[in-house]
């Protein structure tokens, strides 16, 4: 994201017409710079500009519950755990962590939405505009169909059509992406043998395979030798873990990223095999006002 806006960005802000915020540069009302000809303005002091423009009181707000939302990820919900940040837990999806982020109803929530041009930013950006989170990089991790014991071709989605497979929520970031996949191959859930409950977490999608109660699954790699299953990787994905700025720096939240780049972690993160961790820490979206 540039340091600066263009006049465009910044009528699109200020939801004015570009005139509009010709018009506030020319009289010196709002910060900016020239440079080879052109107006640009510089993002931060903009931002600070629009919170000394407020009127009436300043009400605080109120506090955030110590709640990670989102999508249920084995290692982060092990590092939730030993860490000691004593953050609870409601996974339900990433568009449902997402949903309950941005009505505050929890400090942090773990996504892993697949975008034309990588993961989460666009639709964090979507769907909270220029508010003050922060996206975090935990992990790298490979997904593909994970497949019960003894089960034998299925290689890709165009090998599903009649087979017995367990299906995720709606709300879940894979399980868009899995209906996605089916269409790109001519498929849709009709073409399935579903079962009619749904898994609602990662680790309920294998144990249910485990158990064969299911052919395939798509789901994570990190738990294929763990529970025994087939794994027919497709796709590699970015688990980040949105926070709301004033709880990153909240004593749970520094605990939780703290362990994160510990050795335990790291260590535990082969033992599941499956993640990459080296862009661990990458600060990919980092909301402007505070």
């Amino acid at each position: 994201m540039s340091e600066f806006l263009t006049t465009k960005e910044l009528a699109d802000l200020l939801r004015i017409g570009e005139r509009k915020a010709y018009d506030l540069a020319s009289s010196g009302e709002v910060p900016c710079v020239r440079a080879m000809g052109k107006l640009l303005f510089p993002r931060a002091e903009v931002i600070a500009w629009l919170n000394d423009s407020r009127s009436g009181p300043h009400v605080a707000e109120p506090p955030l519950p110590p709640i990670v939302a989102g999508s249920h990820d084995p290692l982060l919900d092990w590092a939730l755990r030993e860490s000691g940040s004593g953050l609870a837990t409601y996974y339900d999806g990433s568009f449902d962590g997402l949903k309950r982020f941005k009505d505050r109803s929890a400090q942090a929530a773990a996504l892993h939405i697949h975008e034309d041009k990588g993961f989460n930013v666009q639709t964090l950006r979507d769907t909270l505009g220029e508010a003050p989170v922060v996206l975090y990089e935990i992990a790298q991790r490979q997904r593909g169909l994970l497949l019960a014991p003894g089960t034998s071709g299925i290689t890709g989605f165009a090998d599903l059509k009649g087979r017995r497979v367990i299906l995720r929520q709606d709300s879940a970031a894979s399980q868009r992406l899995f209906d996605t996949q089916l269409e790109a191959h001519g498929l849709t859930r009709n073409d399935l043998d579903a079962l009619p409950a749904c898994a609602r977490t990662e680790e309920e999608l294998a144990i249910s395979l485990h158990d064969s109660k299911a052919e395939a699954g798509f789901g994570l790699g990190a738990l294929a030798g763990l529970y025994n299953l087939g794994f027919a990787p497709t796709h590699s994905e970015r688990l980040d873990l949105a926070i709301w700025r004033r709880a990153y720096f909240d004593d749970p939240m520094l605990k939780l990223l703290g362990f994160l780049q510990s050795g335990r972690f790291t260590t535990r993160a082969a033992e599941f095999g499956g993640y990459d961790l080296s862009g661990l820490g990458t600060i990919h979206y980092n909301g402007a006002s505070g």
